[in-house]
């Protein structure tokens, strides 16, 4: 048969083969191919007695009925899990509208269809179609929605900016109407920029709709908030004529106190809740341009704020604010802070505040309102998980209609974070 050699080494390895050792070999394997079938027989065949008892076979239905309980619980807890889901997207809004109910507008289900691109494929974005902007707390006001929606496309549009007002505070943001035409008014009476700043507006350049006073003059004696009363009188001797210019308490800030501890010079603000505008225009004097964020409740806050020269953005504080990050060198807020007493819409509102100051810019708190030790503790403990910078820290008290407030006020400065 020959001979197999390995070299190893510097010698050699033989290996004879022997027709005797393979055919052992071979027998071997044979043998154990019958031995292996044998016991497969019998174990295929054999038939234990039932009427004897062994461990083995009370531990496998043990394990069996243990394994049945097992799975009914997991499977309870999967039906509850989706029952809790379920609940939840519907106290919460989370469902799509159901376009099928009769009450809903011919212009609501157009406008929440999705349409295709026209040109195809956006070759930057790969977007195919345009889906439409609802706030999903819409839902939960389907009534108000789909009356709100109720009107002639490209015909004006429904003098109820009460009802508008009512879904925004109600989270339903963005509006979803879109095809009529806003009633026009005519300007007549504007002055020109700066005078503009600090003269009276003309009654007849605003709409008063969905508003209990129908002029200026009804407004002057309103407090529509602790950060605005009487903020629509600019008669050069009153009380809103010398905000931010005169203080009146410790916790009343100068503006240009503030501007001096501005790191690398301010230029650009959001004032947060600014009612008629007063802080804008005194920064305007100044050259800083300042946005005002403002709602239209009791007042027809952005028509007045646009009437002075000034930039008014309609948005509520709920939602997040439309501007890239750290564009901003100031923030000034003051008790619109407050949203509604819930911590969880504070947090919120502080992160996006901190997301669009830039590092080095100033958050200004003014005159927050600290209804209780612990709401101002609450406000205190979030200011400082950011690492703001304390440049000016006042907590002080004052007398609002014979009953004593205390109010805290404070200039921050936003760290640099890496």
């Amino acid at each position: 048969m020959g001979s197999v050699s390995l070299k190893i080494g510097d010698g050699t390895a033989r290996f004879e083969r022997a027709a005797l050792c393979s055919s052992a070999v071979n027998g071997l394997m044979l043998l154990s191919v019958l031995t292996t079938n044998l016991f497969a027989f019998y174990a295929f065949t054999y038939t234990p007695n039932t009427q004897l008892t062994h461990p083995l076979l009370h531990t496998h239905k043990n394990i069996s009925l243990i394994s049945e309980q097992v799975s009914l619980i997991l499977r309870e807890i999967e039906s509850s899990q989706k029952k809790l889901t379920q609940m939840e997207k519907e106290l919460l809004g989370f469902e799509s509208i159901d376009l099928s109910r009769p009450n809903i507008a011919d212009e609501l289900k157009l406008f929440l269809q999705r349409h295709q691109l026209p040109l195809g494929k956006d070759s930057r974005t790969e977007i195919t179609e345009m889906v439409a902007s609802v706030g999903h707390s819409c839902v939960k006001s389907m009534d108000m929605i789909s009356e709100y929606m109720n009107y002639k496309p490209s015909g004006q549009c429904p003098d109820d900016l009460s009802l508008a007002h009512k879904l925004i505070l109600k989270g339903c943001e963005p509006l979803p109407r879109r095809r009529c035409l806003a009633k026009t008014i005519s300007k007549v009476g504007l002055y020109n920029f700066p005078i503009s700043l600090w003269k009276n507006v003309n009654d007849k350049i605003v709409s008063w709709s969905g508003l209990s006073c129908k002029s200026f003059e009804c407004l002057k004696s309103k407090k529509l908030s602790k950060d605005c009363v009487g903020c629509f009188d600019l008669a050069a001797n009153g009380y809103e004529n010398q905000r931010f210019v005169k203080a009146r308490g410790k916790n009343d800030f100068l503006i240009d106190d503030v501007l001096a501890m501005g790191s690398g010079g301010i230029r650009i603000g959001l004032d947060m809740g600014g009612g008629s505008g007063t802080f804008a225009a005194r920064m305007a004097e100044r050259n800083v341009t300042v946005i005002t964020q403002s709602l239209n409740i009791e007042a027809p806050c952005n028509e007045f704020i646009a009437a002075r020269g000034l930039f008014p953005l309609f948005l509520s504080l709920d939602h997040r604010f439309p501007f890239h990050d750290n564009v901003f060198d100031l923030v000034h807020a003051g008790s619109v802070l407050d949203v509604g007493g819930k911590p969880e819409k504070l947090e919120f509102l502080m992160f996006d505040l901190d997301r669009i100051l830039r590092a080095g810019g100033l958050f200004w708190l003014d005159n927050f309102y600290c209804a209780n030790d612990e709401k101002k503790r609450d406000l205190t403990r979030l200011i400082e998980r950011f690492g703001y910078k304390k440049l000016k820290w006042v907590v002080g008290e004052k007398v609002d209609s014979g009953k004593s407030e205390v109010y805290l006020s404070a200039v921050l400065q936003k760290p640099v974070r890496v």
